[in-house]
């Protein structure tokens, strides 16, 4: 499975893209903010291609993606939630955007992981940000 996320709106909070799943558009994401220096908690990982993996989060007591050898990151999970705060690093995804925000995020990450869960069965997942 390939999994594309375009980032397309930046502000000082946070960084809003477009996901899309073997070229067909998923949903939204919001992130952190892009920076020179990592700060922990407060920024987006870097553009690149990752491994992603479906294990238990201890933070959210559920499975969860996980994208495996982030450069300077741990942890960097695809989840639900609306703002920046809400990251920590992580990729939310959500229906809607507005100006530092994405609505609807349960509904769409539902539907993105159902689709990662049944496809980690049977082949690799890779995310490439761009």
């Amino acid at each position: 499975m390939e999994l594309l996320l375009k980032r397309t709106t930046k502000t000082k909070l946070s960084t809003i893209g477009e996901l899309y799943v073997n070229g067909v558009f998923q949903c939204y994401t919001l992130e952190d903010i892009e920076r020179n220096v990592k700060i922990k908690g407060v920024t987006a990982i870097p553009k690149g291609s990752y491994k992603v993996i479906v294990t238990m989060s201890n933070r959210f007591k559920k499975p969860l993606p996980l994208l495996l050898d982030v450069p300077n990151f741990s942890g960097v999970r695809i989840h639900s939630g609306n703002k920046s705060e809400d990251t920590e690093g992580c990729i939310l995804v959500g229906e809607t955007k507005q100006t530092d925000f994405i609505g609807g995020s349960r509904i769409a990450f539902k539907s993105l992981f159902d689709k990662i869960n049944k496809a980690v069965l049977s082949e690799e997942i890779i995310l490439t940000i761009q």
